[in-house]
């Protein structure tokens, strides 16, 4: 078999929300990369929320991480979109106005307002795990070095986001409800005509990446960087924001706990993290 490229979101796919990480896993990542076949995370993560050393230690030859913005091979940032600062101050300011709480990623930091999530299960991963790299928003503001961000939103009796539509139908929602879908939608719009694309995880949860970013492009961008047959690449995932790279990937892989959007996207499903399924994925392709 010639060298195949094996792009590995992150979360639900190579490490659960306890950052367990399969034997299984490490066993066939490192065995693929003998075999000479090359691995890249791709994560919708900011590479300031890359550190954890469990994960690093695998190997890998490289990191494509906020959505396709950032890209390092080898140890070395070869691609990198950030924000601008008059775009990332508007962009905070329409969170503000529409009640959005954001979170600003970025390469070495990540900046959240400790009263917005500091009671929150994942505001308190992030504490956890970053120390000094996660940073106060407020107190840094318009000196924040950012690639994409992610927002909390208010919940309206949950309804179920997808693509910016409800599926819940309007007339069996309370005036509060709608009122609070109507004006969240207007947010959103306000966030796309700055020139964002948002991915909508659930009806609170949606991530915030300048328009014409994904994993897809951080694939596409690493395959033109290193001379790569983009039929070459296997994606592995299992959410809403690896549909970007299942599409261009040469063969996309979803995890078998994964998104039914991931699902009905895959060239092949897996078994799920915990039943080995990276592995089971990659010997079944004749990768290891």
């Amino acid at each position: 078999m010639g060298r195949k490229a094996l792009f590995f979101d992150i979360d639900e796919t190579l490490l659960d929300h306890y950052n367990y990480i399969p034997e299984s896993t490490v066993r066939a990542i490192r065995e693929a990369r003998k075999n000479g076949h090359l691995a890249f995370l791709n994560s919708g993560r900011s590479r300031g929320y890359i550190q954890l050393p469990e994960l690093l230690a695998i190997g890998f030859d490289g990191v494509v991480s906020a959505c396709g913005t950032v890209i390092e091979y080898d140890g070395k940032v070869i691609f990198e979109r950030m924000i601008p600062m008059d775009q990332a101050i508007r962009t905070v300011e329409i969170c503000r106005a529409y009640n959005f709480l954001p979170i600003l990623e970025g390469r070495e930091y990540l900046y959240f307002d400790h009263a917005d999530f500091g009671n929150d299960a994942y505001g308190r991963k992030l504490i956890g795990e970053l120390g000094n790299r996660l940073q106060p928003l407020t107190e840094n503001w318009g000196r924040w070095e950012i690639n994409k961000l992610s927002l909390a939103t208010p919940a309206g009796e949950g309804i179920s986001w997808t693509s910016g539509r409800e599926e819940k139908k309007q007339e069996e929602l309370s005036e509060e409800a709608l009122a609070i879908e109507a004006r969240k939608a207007e947010g959103f719009r306000k966030l796309e005509e700055e020139g964002y694309d948002l991915l909508i995880h659930t009806p609170t949860v949606v991530e915030v990446v300048p328009h014409g970013f994904s994993k897809g492009t951080g694939i596409r961008e690493v395959c033109e960087l290193l001379d790569l047959d983009i039929a070459d690449t296997f994606a592995f995932g299992d959410s809403v924001n690896d549909l970007g790279m299942f599409a261009v990937a040469g063969t996309a892989v979803c995890m078998g706990q994964g998104d039914a959007r991931a699902k009905e996207a895959a060239d092949y499903i897996t078994t799920s993290l915990e039943e080995d399924g990276i592995w089971n994925a990659l010997k079944a392709y004749g990768v290891i």
